[in-house]
């Protein structure tokens, strides 16, 4: 399951926050900020989808997320590669490393990063 646009950026938030009451959550949105109404109905739609839930404290609830960043990420990846790339990372790490300018160093920082990888699955 999905989020919107607003939902992940509320989202983004509480996985900054870890646990956040809804002023807490407020805080985070510059100026103008929406309304606690709009918040309010954000987090009642992502509870139901299983991505929030929260801890009753007197009449104030502390919310916290369900699913990981990572996780999020990971399966939009995962999806966007399957989608797009015809379930081949090697050809959208191809795709990625042409298309997106990257320096000499981050290039090798990413080699870095697969030589770890690597390194780790074979031992």
């Amino acid at each position: 399951m999905q989020l919107s646009n607003t939902e992940e950026e509320l989202m983004e938030h509480l996985w900054n926050l870890e646990k956040a009451y809804m002023s807490d959550l407020l805080e985070q949105f510059p100026d103008p900020r929406p309304a606690p109404t709009t918040i309010a109905t954000l987090l009642k739609r992502m509870q139901e989808k299983g991505f929030v839930s929260y801890n009753q404290h007197g009449r104030s609830r502390q919310y916290f997320p369900l699913v990981a960043k990572t996780d999020y990420f990971g399966s939009h990846v995962r999806g966007l590669i399957k989608k797009f790339f015809n379930n081949s990372s090697a050809q959208f790490a191809s795709f990625f490393t042409k298309e997106t300018d990257l320096s000499a160093k981050e290039l090798e920082e990413l080699r870095a990063i697969i030589d770890k990888e690597i390194e780790r699955k074979e031992s």
